[in-house]
């Protein structure tokens, strides 16, 4: 599992105190960074050293978000595949889980413009955070 925490932004707030729908979208992504570095550990995210490309999303908001107590994210992968795994997140404000959602990424060459098999490489380093059931 990797994990970290978020502080909400003044302007993450809508008119009733809530932290809107789309900041932990936004959080989600800044959560998959660890992922990305096993793939491009400088994160240089050039067409030649990152081998990723998003495929799919998901949200369920089960709970509320508010301004005041910070937000600890956890993050799974879900799935591995053949060309794609799905990575899976949790938001965690107060001991509650409040929106937890699902990324599907492909192993994707830039160059020829096609998914391509995830080396068993990454798919022993993605399964080290496999959590299978959610």
């Amino acid at each position: 599992m990797f994990s970290i925490t978020v502080s909400a932004r003044f302007g993450d707030m809508d008119i009733l105190g809530h932290i809107n729908n789309t900041v932990p979208v936004v959080w989600f992504e800044l959560a998959r960074n660890p992922i990305f570095k096993l793939f491009d550990p400088e994160l240089k995210l050039s067409r030649q050293t990152f081998p990723l490309i998003m495929a799919h999303t998901d949200y369920d908001y089960v709970d509320q978000l508010y301004f005041q107590s910070d937000v600890e994210i956890r993050t799974w992968i879900s799935r591995i595949g053949v060309k794609s795994f799905t990575s899976y997140h949790e938001a965690w404000q107060t001991g509650r889980l409040c929106v937890k959602g699902s990324a599907v990424m492909v192993h994707y060459d830039f160059n020829i413009e096609q998914s391509t098999p995830i080396p068993q490489r990454m798919k022993d380093m993605l399964s080290e955070h496999l959590r299978t059931g959610v």
